[in-house]
């Protein structure tokens, strides 16, 4: 497979899916408030989009997926397809091909098939465990957002690099914060994986051997040099939908959001409130 296949994938059937309504990317504008740096704060310009909007029943959008979204198959028990309201062009959603839930343990497959992405298409990943955690579907899938060399994988990254070099403090809730080895290499599967099950093991959230489930709920978050698991206590916090994408640095603000609290508090305090510590 040629480099950066998925990536160039995705953004042609962006462009096709966009043309044909398929897809709905969200206008956003950046917007810079006193003492969030280096957080990014986007605003929704767009309506609301249905996974934003208060809790109800909802039809699975994964079984079967749109057609017009889907990127690529990846062996018989996953497949590439585009988030429907992306925020950024080339937003990706590995997803099973049968039902699995959102709220169960991640399996070898998951990460054998997400490695094979990976190593065409680095970039951001990460996984919301539940509604408390972010989730808005409860059809599994872990996200890509793909960047390119060079690039800084989120606001957060230099922060965290530096927390594993021992430069930097630790942030005052519940997670685990682990460097990377073996990206790119054979192996980065069974390492991710390994990571992944130590830091369950550490926060008492469970390991799939004794429990049917995670005990709690719990954001993912990885790129090719670190992997971080932060402990959730609620998604909503001041008006704001806190996912994964909060604790890499990125928070959306919409007309329900109490900007006025986040100027007088800032976004560490959000992220506080939302995890558990």
């Amino acid at each position: 497979m040629p480099a950066r296949a998925c990536l160039e994938a995705a953004l042609q059937r962006s462009a096709e899916a966009e043309r044909s309504g398929a897809l709905v990317p969200l206008h956003t504008e950046v917007v810079h408030v006193p003492g969030c740096a280096p957080f990014v704060l986007r605003r929704l310009l767009s309506d609301t989009p249905k996974h934003l909007r208060p809790a109800g029943p909802k039809p699975n959008p994964f079984l079967p997926w749109d057609p017009a979204l889907e990127v690529q198959r990846l062996g018989d028990h996953h497949a590439l397809i585009l988030n429907k309201f992306p925020v950024q062009r080339g937003h990706l959603l590995l997803i099973t091909q049968s039902w699995q839930p959102q709220a169960g343990w991640l399996q070898p497959t998951d990460w054998q098939t997400l490695a094979q992405v990976e190593a065409d298409t680095p970039g951001l990943w990460f996984f919301n465990s539940c509604a408390a955690a972010g989730a808005s579907q409860p059809h599994r899938h872990l996200q890509l957002l793909p960047r390119l060399d060079g690039e800084e994988s989120c606001p957060l990254a230099p922060q965290l690099q530096a927390q594993l070099r021992g430069e930097g403090p630790a942030w005052p809730w519940r997670y685990r914060l682990s460097a990377r080895r073996r990206f790119g290499e054979p192996d980065a599967a069974q390492e991710l994986e390994a990571l992944y099950r130590e830091h369950q093991a550490s926060l008492a959230l469970g390991s799939p051997v004794s429990d049917p489930q995670p005990r709690g709920a719990y954001n993912l978050l990885f790129d090719r040099h670190w992997l971080m698991t932060v402990e959730r206590r609620c998604e909503h916090w001041a008006g704001l939908s806190i996912n994964a994408l909060g604790y890499a640095g990125c928070l959306l603000i919409t007309p329900e959001s109490d900007r006025a609290w986040l100027e007088q508090h800032g976004p560490m305090a959000l992220l506080q409130a939302a995890a558990m510590h």
